[in-house]
């Protein structure tokens, strides 16, 4: 047998630690990085220092379920002062760490570095096991410390590991990350120095290739295709690297990373059992600007076509959420279908086995958005997740985009359930007359026309799709043509002029996806429904010069505030920008009839582009179109 590191004792000094330092460790007592011992961690006395947490604790019921290992054990390398040592676990039903009767060890101080290897006790019911560190009165240091199993050298698999990150203009955020690998990951003491790559696709050719290209790190200048391409190009270089990667690992670039999430996935892969060989890894998105929250790592399509997190969100610096974190979460009532005929992850962080890119092929050509769902759900996946293999992303309230909620969205989703049999027990026709009438009921009449014009650029067929740059030039006319907010400086020059009084702004609500209460009445929401707020029949139900404040955030319907009203503001605080809605009953009849239009001729020709993007999947998907599509041949 032979000892096998699963995961550091993480104790780093990033922003979103220093936020939320719970992340890590709870203490009664300071600790921080040492000025005189380099890598070293000091701990104050007195104090206790609890290390069950979402970084920290190993979560040993996802390690026994996953892989081969069965016992699991602690090496603390220590110097200062006198100090215990007592395993801690948590299983089910813990709101608090517990700590494992006659586990506890006096550990006497000393000046020079020394070692203790300690086994954690393997009880079948415990979800998380961990350390609890109790210091006397002189500071204890900490260094190198780390979570190991034994195991059979041949059931250690050969892995490769390669990232690929899609960028776009975000500098700042990639060559971050990528300072991140060379210092943290290429450097390591351990085997994944010498058996990780990065790729990054630079869909922007803005990046210094001189400057960031090293061994093992690697910039590939792209045309700007999108996430789809960029993660295509991805993959066909980790086909093409030598030694060819056994995982690609997809990530976002508008992201802040723990190198030590990488190092613990490439731990896992290399100790899967036969049963989770194939399966993919999904990180979780940590909100970028609550750290502590832990927004998704899954996720499923609904019946009616929403996309939404397979979890709750958490707040990780709570036990109890770590706990519940690692536990199967149930599909809500009703979802009665298994994970790999709905659910997928997003490719924030996402690793694929390379046997299912060559069995499955690569992604669609879509640019952005339902790219992962469709990919995921097209390959049957099945998804491993864990406690500590995250990064940190603007969660997606925080960054609504209608070219991408309306335009591509509506587009995609008709092409991947089309093409390939994505998600093949939603109703996205129910989707888009649902949102267009949301946005009707807003007066958002411009992105109403944006989400039926991505269902009318799907209509034209995969030939239409497939044109060369063409994704790219819709997308950015979306961009153009979605409703433009205004600088709030502006939106009171307008309100000004047109008497709206914009007091009540301060009134709106964060946007959140939260469920809202009902409050209005059933004769009410009949009113609401019937009248479409006023805009196909008036009688008296709208009251004139009222103004309704509301987020502008697309998926967001908060009926109450806006019912009778005549204008509507909507607001997005975080940016200091907004936009003034006029009920247009005009505006409305055209919108109301195009959709009716476009639905009747999907529903006449609806067997005939099945069978055309059945068809271009085929040729999508495959190596050769993504090289020609890239012009990879011509960079030889």
């Amino acid at each position: 047998m032979q000892q096998f590191k699963l995961a550091n004792v993480l104790l780093e000094n990033n922003e979103q630690f220093l936020s939320e330092p719970q992340l890590l460790c709870r203490p009664t007592a300071p600790f921080h990085t040492s000025r005189h011992e380099a890598g070293a961690w000091v701990f104050e006395g007195p104090g206790q220092f609890d290390f069950t947490t979402f970084f920290n604790a190993l979560s040993v019921r996802k390690w026994r379920e996953y892989t081969v290992a069965k016992r699991f054990f602690l090496h603390l390398e220590y110097k200062g002062g006198a100090f215990s040592v007592a395993v801690s676990r948590a299983d089910m039903f813990s709101w608090d760490a517990e700590l494992v009767a006659g586990s506890e060890l006096q550990v006497a101080a000393s000046e020079e570095w020394q070692t203790l290897e300690v086994e954690l006790p393997g009880s079948q019911d415990d979800v998380l096991e961990a350390f609890v560190l109790t210091v006397a009165d002189n500071p204890v240091y900490l260094r190198k410390s780390y979570y190991y199993t034994e195991v059979d050298p041949a059931d250690v698999r050969p892995v490769e590991l390669a990232l690929c990150t899609t960028t776009f203009k975000k500098e700042s955020f990639i060559e971050h990350n990528i300072r991140l690998v060379k210092e943290q990951i290429l450097t390591d003491e351990g085997s994944i120095a010498r058996h990780f790559t990065q790729h990054v696709v630079d869909n922007g050719r803005t990046l210094d290739v001189e400057a960031l290209q090293a061994d093992r790190v690697r910039i590939h200048p792209n045309d700007n295709v999108g996430g789809s391409g960029g993660y295509a190009r991805g993959m066909i270089e980790a086909m093409d690297q030598t030694p060819k990667a056994t995982h690609v690992l997809l990530m976002d670039d508008d992201v802040v990373i723990s190198p030590e999430s990488i190092k613990r996935t490439y731990n896992l892969l290399q100790i899967l059992n036969a049963e989770h060989e194939d399966w993919f890894v999904s990180g979780a998105m940590m909100d970028l600007f609550e750290p502590n929250v832990r927004w998704e790592d899954t996720g499923f399509v609904t019946f009616i076509g929403d996309c939404i997190p397979r979890k709750e969100r958490a707040n990780v610096c709570k036990l109890h959420e770590v706990m519940r974190n690692e536990l199967p979460e149930k599909l809500p009532e009703g979802m009665d279908f298994s994970d790999h005929e709905q659910g997928y992850a997003g490719w924030w962080y996402c690793v694929i086995p390379m046997t299912a890119i060559e069995q499955y092929g690569l992604p669609l050509p879509v640019f952005v958005r339902y790219d992962d769902i469709e990919y995921g759900i097209r390959c049957h996946a099945q998804f491993m997740t864990m406690n500590g293999i995250c990064l940190w992303h603007p969660s997606f309230p925080r960054r609504y985009s209608a070219a991408v909620e309306r335009y591509q969205v509506m587009r995609n989703q008709f092409i991947g359930q089309l093409a390939t049999g994505m998600a093949p027990l939603s109703d996205f026709e129910f989707k888009l007359k649902m949102t267009v009438r949301l946005d009707l009921k807003k007066f958002n009449y411009t992105d109403a026309r944006l989400a039926l014009q991505g269902f009318e650029d799907f209509l034209k067929g995969p030939d239409f799709i497939e044109q060369p740059g063409l994704v790219e030039q819709r997308f950015m006319a979306a961009n153009r043509n979605k409703e433009q907010l205004l600088p709030f400086e502006d939106l009171r020059r307008q309100a000004d002029e047109e008497g709206v009084d914009l007091s009540g702004i301060s009134r709106v609500r964060e946007r959140s996806d939260e469920p809202r209460v009902e409050s209005r009445t059933i004769l009410e929401r009949a009113q609401d429904f019937v009248t479409f707020n006023g805009q196909r029949i008036d009688a008296g139900y709208v009251k004139k010069n009222t103004v309704a404040f509301i987020d502008v955030a697309g998926w967001l319907y908060p009926a109450e505030e806006m019912r009778r009203k005549d204008t509507i503001v909507a607001v997005d605080l975080e940016n200091r920008k907004g936009v003034i809605r006029h009920l247009d009953r005009e505006r409305f009849r055209e919108v109301w009839g195009r959709l009716n239009n476009d639905l009747a001729y999907y529903h006449k020709n609806k067997e005939r582009l099945q069978a055309e993007y059945s068809a271009a999947a085929e040729r999508w998907t495959s190596v050769p179109f993504w090289r020609h599509y890239l012009k990879m041949d011509e960079e030889q």
